[in-house]
């Protein structure tokens, strides 16, 4: 299951529209070279603030689509919502502004071997990345069904996207707005002994994702996880992005979610944990 990584570029790209979908942003960006080389669960690091800005540190987005074709070349396009001042400044860009791109970064989604039921779960805009990765699924065989949950009806993110994607779209609102009434993971049993899922991806706030990776241990089912971590360079220098990972050795060791992820087994990581370096991680002087 294990993906090639491509190697990453870095583009002056330039912004080809910008809209507003629910409480959402999606920006498509002119990105030459980096289109060409995603793959489903990789991330783009964007500079923002301009040139003069004192916003020095890029922001990380999952990619929720890829073109290497085109009029304008090869094109990605991110989803975001408003959260301070870098996404902001994204949020005012005009058509043509140059924006500059770093990517793809991340490895990519495993994808398994041999056709499987997988169930693809998002929470809110972090659904992005699964569209694409369904539709790379289904080229191999794989049956994939479809979970999409948010607080509301107008922070799901890809509605019409998921029918088309999976042979069966679950939508979950916490306030009933649309769909089924609670959170996703009260929803994954029905689903889950429903289809016979043998395979779970799921992105989107590390809450659920925990849930989730709890949820799949108690069925003995693989979960891939995309963990939605800070990641203020995107190429593994500054360590902002760490978390604890236990590996196949059994050692639990501080992992960096850029470059060992985004996308991890929901078994190995330490959910519990995050934020601290466990007693008996390696190289930690707790474990010395």
């Amino acid at each position: 299951m294990k993906a090639s990584i491509p190697t990453p570029l870095q583009v002056r790209g330039e912004v080809i529209s910008l809209k507003r979908v629910g409480d959402y942003f999606q920006l498509s960006i002119a990105a030459p070279g980096i289109a060409e080389r995603m793959k489903p669960g990789q991330f783009v690091a964007l500079a923002v603030g301009g040139q003069r800005s004192s916003m020095l540190l890029r922001r990380a987005f999952s990619i929720y689509t890829a073109d290497p074709r085109g009029v304008f070349g090869g094109t990605v396009e991110i989803v975001f919502a408003v959260q301070g001042g870098g996404t902001k400044w994204l949020s005012q860009l005009q058509a043509h502004s140059p924006v500059d791109v770093v990517g793809p970064l991340g490895t990519p989604f495993p994808i398994p071997a041999v056709p499987v039921k997988a169930l693809l779960v998002g929470g809110g805009y972090g659904a992005a990345p699964l569209f694409s990765l369904a539709d790379l699924l289904r080229t191999r065989g794989c049956r994939v069904e479809m979970i999409l949950g948010a607080a509301t009806g107008a922070r799901l993110f890809g509605v019409v996207e998921g029918r088309r994607a999976a042979s069966q779209l679950i939508l979950v609102t916490e306030d009933a707005s649309l769909g089924l009434s609670g959170k996703v993971t009260d929803h994954l049993d029905a689903v889950v002994e429903r289809s016979g899922t043998e395979l779970i991806y799921a992105c989107g706030p590390m809450g659920m994702l925990k849930a989730i990776s709890f949820y799949a241990k108690t069925k003995g089912i693989p979960a891939q996880c995309l963990v939605e971590e800070e990641m203020a360079c995107g190429i593994g220098v500054c360590m902002t992005c760490v978390l604890p990972i236990r590996g196949e050795d059994g050692l639990t060791r501080m992992t960096r979610a850029c470059v060992s992820g985004p996308s991890f087994d929901g078994e190995s990581v330490l959910w519990d944990s995050i934020g601290t370096i466990p007693a008996g991680t390696y190289g930690s002087e707790a474990s010395s």
